[in-house]
């Protein structure tokens, strides 16, 4: 059985338009897009853990988040929880501060990109 990775899951959209990131191709499901976020620390809140995640990734402060939904997925090698947050206000402007390619697209252009399996049910929540 493995341990469950918890992570916080930033989609962020303006304008109808969202901003996905490309996972570095040495990680897990490397050269696939994402929606930026990260591990959840121990005693860090949820949201701590996005705020923290899109400083650390975008150099972005949210300012107005909700949560969308949560995921439990299994890969063979691993278990995740996504805690997915909608994020439709920031302050400052997102750059891929580890060097990770970032894209602005609409919403129904996400079919256009490969994604880890486990962002499925979010694709699914935001082309519906």
């Amino acid at each position: 059985m493995h341990k469950t990775i918890h992570v916080a899951v930033a989609v962020i959209i303006i304008k109808n338009k969202v901003l996905i990131a490309k996972r570095a191709e040495h990680l897990h499901k490397g050269g696939y897009w994402e929606f930026p976020g990260g591990k959840v620390e121990p005693n860090e809140t949820i949201e701590d853990a996005l705020v923290r995640e899109c400083q650390e990734e975008l150099n972005i402060i949210p300012t107005q988040t909700s949560s969308l939904q949560k995921i439990e997925h299994y890969y063979p090698e691993k278990k995740v929880l996504l805690d997915v947050w909608l994020v439709e206000d920031y302050l400052g402007v997102p750059q891929g501060l580890e060097g990770q390619p970032l894209v602005w697209i609409y919403k129904q252009d996400l079919n256009n990109y490969k994604f880890p399996e486990a962002n499925q049910a979010i694709l699914e929540a935001l082309m519906a």
